[in-house]
């Protein structure tokens, strides 16, 4: 079994654009994300999933530079990405991260992964069910359920995001589910906007000099204690990229209607 975690990254962000090479105490984003991925034990292979567009060669560049392997493939596809990227090293398992995540955390990766392999699970995440804040999302998946999903999945989410034609499918794929006993759910820990980029940089410059190893509770410690780094995101509407595709999905739904007219 080879397990490969695939961090998707891209500069052209809708909504904050090349974020994942903003920095964040000096060193840009996804370095600061790929530090604290490879804290975990359970990912055998990881690499980052860019596109082909020419501005994401700064990207190629940079994790290229930290001696990470990096695949190039399509924009808006992202399925057909994580596919070929999945292909090419021969995964068994996939872990999907996404490059907006800074705050992982590599506990939290490990558990995902040791529950989906025991369980013999088709898909497994935390963010299904979800209970762990926004930003510390893991999902793994056989490449089996992700060559079925990249060959039938029709839906834009569904390229878009990767997952949902096996997870939305429990009838078809068994899914297991990693949560934890305190619901942190409508805590926001990812970067989407620029409120988010502020706030976990405020994290990094209160943990990461006395413990590079932070962990989420280290996170949910310090954000108890000062409620106002909490606040600095609080206003960001949440699950904005999933709402963005239903318009495109109703309108090949109703094509997909009239075809069979």
């Amino acid at each position: 079994m080879t397990v490969v975690a695939i961090l998707q990254a891209r500069m052209s962000s809708t909504r904050l654009r090349g974020k994942v090479l903003a920095p964040i105490l000096r060193r840009p984003m996804i370095e600061r994300q790929i530090e604290r991925v490879k804290r975990a034990r359970s990912i055998e292979k990881l690499i980052v999933a860019t596109t082909i567009e020419p501005e994401d060669d700064a990207v190629a560049e940079h994790v290229g530079s930290l001696g990470v392997d990096c695949f190039r493939g399509s924009l808006h596809d992202v399925l057909d990405r994580y596919y070929h990227a999945a292909n090419r090293y021969a995964a068994s398992t996939v872990v999907r991260l996404t490059g907006d995540c800074p705050l992982t955390d590599w506990q939290v990766i490990d558990s995902v992964i040791r529950l989906h392999i025991e369980g013999e699970f088709d898909y497994t995440s935390n963010s299904v069910n979800r209970t762990f804040p926004r930003g510390l999302d893991v999902e793994a998946v056989k490449f089996e359920a992700l060559m079925e999903a990249w060959q039938e999945a029709r839906l834009p989410s569904e390229r878009e995001h990767v997952t949902p034609f096996v997870w939305q499918q429990p009838e078809r794929y068994s899914v297991g589910q990693l949560v934890q006993d305190r619901d942190l759910s409508d805590h926001r820990w990812t970067v989407d906007e620029p409120a988010d980029l502020e706030f976990v940089r405020a994290v990094y410059e209160a943990l990461y000099t006395d413990k590079p190893a932070f962990t989420s509770k280290d996170i949910a410690d310090l954000v108890d204690a000062r409620p106002t780094i909490a606040q600095i995101n609080a206003s960001v509407a949440q699950d904005t990229g999933a709402i963005r595709s239903a318009p495109e999905d109703k309108q090949l739904f109703q094509q997909f209607l009239g075809s069979r007219k």
